[in-house]
C-alpha cells in the first residue's frame, strides 16, 4: 500500500470506534444496518449501477418509499463524517453495517476501504417488498448477482430489531430479543405463527420455498452455521459493484510475485548444490 492508504486505513479504524461507541450510545445497531443494506441492495449487476456507493444521503433516494426512517441513521452518519472527513460515505455506510453486526454478538464481517462516492441514484423499486413472495426475492436478489443462500442468510439479520408502522406498515419484532443478533429468527420461522412475533410474507416465503427452506432449516439448528454464511453474503452485498483500489490490488500482486521469486531461489540454489557436489565428487574418483 501507498502511505495515502495506510493512513486512510488508520483513519477507518478510528471511525469504527467511534460508531461502535454512537451505535452503543443510541441503541441504533438495526437501523445502521438497515442503511448499509439499503445503500447497498439497489444494486444492478447487469448496467453496473447503484450498490454501495454512500448514494442514499441524496434527498431523492431517501425519500424512496423504502427508506422511510433512515434520514435518523444518515443524521447519525454525518456526526461521525464530521470527525473523519476523509472518510467516503460509501464506506461509511458498509462500515456502520458491519459494526451494527459485530456490537450485537454477531459474526465478524471482513471490511475492504475504498468504496468512491456518489450521488447517482438509480430509479425508486429496487429494493425488496415485504408484501411479495419467493419469486419477487429471486428477481430483487438475483439482479444483484446473489444467490438463494444469500437470500435467506441476509435474511437472518432479522434478528435484530423490529418493524414500525410509519418506516413499513409493519409493526413488531421477528424475534423476542431484538437486541442481540443471534439464529432465533430461523429457530421462530419453524415454529410457525408466533404471539406477538413479527412473520412478513417475505419472512414465510422462506419456509415455503423448499430452496429456501433448507437454509433455514441449517441455520435454526447450526448457529455457526449461519454466522459463517451470514458473514460471508454481508460482504458480498457490501461490495456490490466495488472494485478493490489498485494499491491493494498491487500488494496481492507483488505478495504473489515475492512468492515466485523465493521459490525460484530455492530452486537455483538446490539445482547448485546438487552440481557442486557432482563436481567433487567426480575429482574426487568417485564417478
Amino acid at each position: 500500500m501507498m502511505r495515502a492508504d495506510v493512513e486512510y486505513v488508520k483513519e477507518i479504524e478510528k471511525t469504527r470506534r467511534d460508531l461502535r461507541a454512537l451505535l452503543y450510545a443510541n441503541r441504533c445497531a438495526p437501523l445502521m444496518l438497515r442503511l448499509a443494506w439499503h445503500d447497498a441492495g439497489t444494486y444492478d449487476a447487469i448496467s453496473k449501477t447503484g450498490g454501495p456507493n454512500g448514494s442514499i444521503r441524496n434527498q431523492i433516494e431517501l425519500n424512496h418509499i423504502a427508506n422511510n426512517g433512515l434520514k435518523t441513521a444518515i443524521d447519525f452518519c454525518e456526526t461521525i463524517k464530521n470527525k473523519h472527513p476523509k472518510i467516503t460515505y460509501a464506506d461509511l455506510y458498509q462500515l456502520a453495517g458491519v459494526v451494527a453486526v459485530e456490537i450485537t454478538g454477531g459474526p465478524t464481517v471482513d471490511f475492504v476501504p475504498g468504496r468512491k462516492d456518489s450521488l447517482e441514484s438509480p430509479e425508486e423499486g429496487r429494493l425488496p417488498d415485504a408484501k411479495q413472495g419467493p419469486s419477487h426475492l429471486r428477481e430483487v436478489f438475483y439482479r444483484m448477482g446473489l444467490s438463494d443462500k444469500d437470500i435467506v442468510a441476509l435474511s437472518g439479520g432479522h434478528t435484530l430489531g423490529k418493524a414500525r408502522v410509519e418506516r413499513s406498515g409493519f409493526d413488531g419484532p421477528w424475534t423476542n430479543d431484538p437486541s442481540k443478533f443471534d439464529n432465533s429468527y430461523f429457530v421462530e420461522l419453524l415454529k410457525g405463527d408466533s404471539k406477538g412475533l413479527l412473520k412478513l410474507p417475505t419472512d414465510k416465503a422462506l419456509v415455503e420455498d423448499s430452496k429456501f427452506y433448507k437454509y433455514v432449516d441449517l441455520y435454526a439448528k447450526d448457529e455457526d452455521a449461519f454466522f459463517r454464511d451470514y458473514a460471508e453474503s454481508h460482504k458480498k452485498l457490501s461490495e456490490l459493484g466495488f472494485t478493490q483500489p489498485s494499491s491493494q490490488q498491487s500488494s496481492k500482486l507483488s505478495a504473489k510475485k515475492k512468492k515466485v521469486i523465493v521459490g525460484r531461489v530455492v530452486f537455483t540454489t538446490i539445482v547448485a548444490v546438487v552440481a557442486i557436489s557432482y563436481l567433487y565428487n567426480l575429482i574426487n574418483g568417485r564417478i
